[in-house]
């Protein structure tokens, strides 16, 4: 009896300080989901590029629009004939008399139609500054999504960590007892092997544990922007528990919201506006033009002011097929800004069903992980009374005991993965704001 109760006593659970390493770590900085998003987003230099190339093209939608405005222009001219006989005889056609004079004026050109040329090509760039503004959408939420990404895996990383540690409590306080009822004669020196044995392994774990997550902090550090390694205490998330919409309503969602969609309609639609306009070339122009102006001085046969107007029809008669072949290229870029689009729209499509069976999966996997793990606890609780009691061997409790660690950390991985699922889904669909 008095045997029995010192080897019960000994496997009995006793609390014991969580293992943390050799090492001194610094104090970690405390980091929510949200303010890991705001975070990433103010330091990321492609979304600031981004942006700055929307502005760009924003200041190219001006540039084009200013061809509806007048454009005036002054002059002041000063010129030597020489003598009064001065006749310019080749050169140009113009005017061959050149006279004494000091003038000033104004001119002025305000377009009346070019049926359709400025008004299309103004559209077309309006739609360009939109697609480059739906480049910058784009790009912001593949930031927040690698963000998420290494924000569940460090979560992750910790959680599996923290099983390591505490199987390497568990597996060191059975190496002492088991060393210590063998030194009573009480367990075999085969046990002590394998209480060893399982210490040992619980310590690879551990290392790798450690290492994997070191790699994803400094992956998180990445996704924030930082130059530096950073420890951070990084705030849970809930797990996903209902199973997402079905796919149709998912796959609606995403070609109606994802960015990279929109800026490709958008650039087809700039093509094709585009396109109208280089057919536009092929018209008249029609503007109006006037100028005035006072010569102070000048020679005698010239008046003291001037003043002039105009309606002028230009006529693009021959160009030696230079419109023509602007107009089969924009009409071709149009046609390949089209099959761009819908090559995009069909892996969108696939990307989102892909998605979403793999959050099914990977819920369904969290399901049945806790229940393993639920099993594994009780199997291990088990295996350590029939040791206690003497009718079961170490290599039964050991394997009960890796069991119980495996079914932990497999928890924890589907856990995360299920989070790290649910971002892509987001992501897929156009959610991840």
């Amino acid at each position: 009896m008095k045997r029995f109760l010192t080897l019960l006593l000994a496997i009995a659970p006793i609390s014991a300080p969580t293992f943390r390493g050799a090492d001194t770590e610094p104090a970690p900085e405390a980091l929510t989901l949200n303010e890991a998003q705001e975070l990433a987003l103010r330091n990321h230099p492609r979304l600031a590029a981004d942006q700055i190339e929307a502005l760009i093209a924003r200041e190219g939608v001006k540039a084009t629009e200013a061809g509806f405005f007048p454009t005036l222009q002054a002059f002041i001219t000063a010129a030597d004939a020489g003598n009064e006989n001065t006749r310019i005889l080749a050169g140009s056609l113009n005017n061959p008399s050149i006279y004494d004079r000091t003038a000033g004026g104004l001119a002025i050109n305000q377009l009346i139609t070019d049926f359709g040329h400025t008004s299309n090509l103004t559209a077309s760039s309006k739609l360009q500054a939109r697609a480059d503004a739906e480049k910058a959408e784009a790009t912001r939420e593949q930031i927040l999504l690698n963000l998420d990404v290494a924000y569940f895996t460090s979560l992750r990383t910790r959680a599996v960590l923290e099983v390591a540690r505490q199987t390497l409590t568990t597996e060191q306080l059975l190496s002492d007892q088991v060393t210590a009822l063998a030194s009573n004669q009480l367990k075999s020196g085969l046990d002590v092997s394998f209480a060893l044995v399982g210490l040992e392994q619980a310590r690879l774990v551990l290392q790798k544990a450690e290492g994997d997550a070191g790699a994803a902090q400094a992956v998180l550090a990445s996704a924030l922007g930082l130059h530096e390694m950073h420890c951070f205490d990084l705030a849970d998330v809930p797990a996903p528990g209902a199973s997402p919409e079905e796919a149709p309503a998912l796959i609606a969602e995403a070609l109606r919201s994802r960015p990279n969609l929109l800026r490709l309609r958008d650039q087809r639609d700039a093509a094709r506006r585009y396109a109208r306009a280089e057919y536009a070339m092929n018209y008249p122009t029609l503007s109006a033009v006037g100028t005035i102006g006072d010569s102070p001085s000048h020679d005698v046969h010239l008046p003291d002011h001037y003043a002039a107007g105009a309606i002028q029809l230009t006529l693009p008669l021959f160009a030696g097929g230079l419109y023509s072949a602007r107009q089969h290229q924009a009409d071709l870029r149009a046609r390949m800004a089209d099959e761009d689009l819908r090559d995009a729209e069909d892996a969108v499509i696939r990307d989102v069903q892909v998605a979403r069976l793999d959050l099914v999966t990977a819920v369904r996997r969290l399901r049945t992980a806790e229940q393993l793990v639920r099993h594994a606890d009780e199997a291990f609780r088990l295996a350590k009374a029939r040791y206690g009691l003497g009718s079961s061997s170490i290599v039964e409790l050991s394997q009960a005991q890796l069991n119980a660690t495996a079914a932990s950390i497999t928890r924890a991985e589907a856990r995360y993965d299920a989070l790290i699922q649910q971002a892509v889904l987001e992501y897929q669909t156009g959610g991840l704001r």
